[in-house]
């Protein structure tokens, strides 16, 4: 064979050999095998809510059931992911455990003429912790573990705070279970 004609052939050859062998994404877990149920305790909430403004912190709030909604949002998250089983009995593998510290919510972008506020941003901040039910080891812990979203008051993509806190909610049950399912 020519030069040319082994180019043909080791060319389909290669392509053939790295469809076979992949580029290692899998669709498993990265669990241990050991943990197939988890417990998802209610969430707490710690916002100060009499914390003085000042310049630096215009804008402190809470809204009632917000932790209620962020605990119902995440066992919805896990229920749809399908790693995990959920339980609210003594049978769990793991629990997690966690604690609403902030709302935030941050003016972004502003009115040339006015000064008005056209965009905010929404931060919703939790400390949280796994633990392993046999042993009661920490399996890991986060600290200021936040979710955000922003909102515009004006224009076409106009939304209610209220949706945005929904979608803060949603951003941030999304990434608990990323963080609970994935970061082993």
């Amino acid at each position: 064979m020519d030069r040319r004609t082994l180019k043909y052939f080791y060319l389909p050859a290669l392509l053939l050999c790295c469809l076979i062998a992949g580029c290692g994404y899998t669709t498993h877990s990265l669990l241990p095998s050991d943990f197939k149920v988890i417990k998802v305790e209610n969430f707490k909430s710690n916002i100060n809510v009499a914390a003085e403004q000042s310049n630096v912190r215009m804008y402190r709030g809470y809204r009632p059931g917000m932790e209620v909604d962020l605990t119902k949002t995440i066992i919805n998250k896990f229920l749809l992911d399908g790693t995990l089983k959920i339980t609210s009995g003594s049978n769990a593998d793991m629990i997690l455990r966690g604690d609403l510290i902030d709302f935030k919510r941050d003016a972004i972008r502003y009115d040339t003429v006015n000064n008005d506020v056209l965009e905010y941003r929404i931060k919703l901040i939790v400390d949280m912790q796994l633990i392993k039910t046999k042993t009661g080891e920490v399996v890991w812990r986060e600290r200021g573990f936040a979710g955000e979203t922003t909102y515009r008051t004006t224009g076409a993509l106009t939304k209610t705070e209220a949706a945005a806190v929904k979608d803060a909610i949603d951003d941030l049950a999304r990434r608990i279970v990323e963080r609970t399912v994935e970061a082993w």
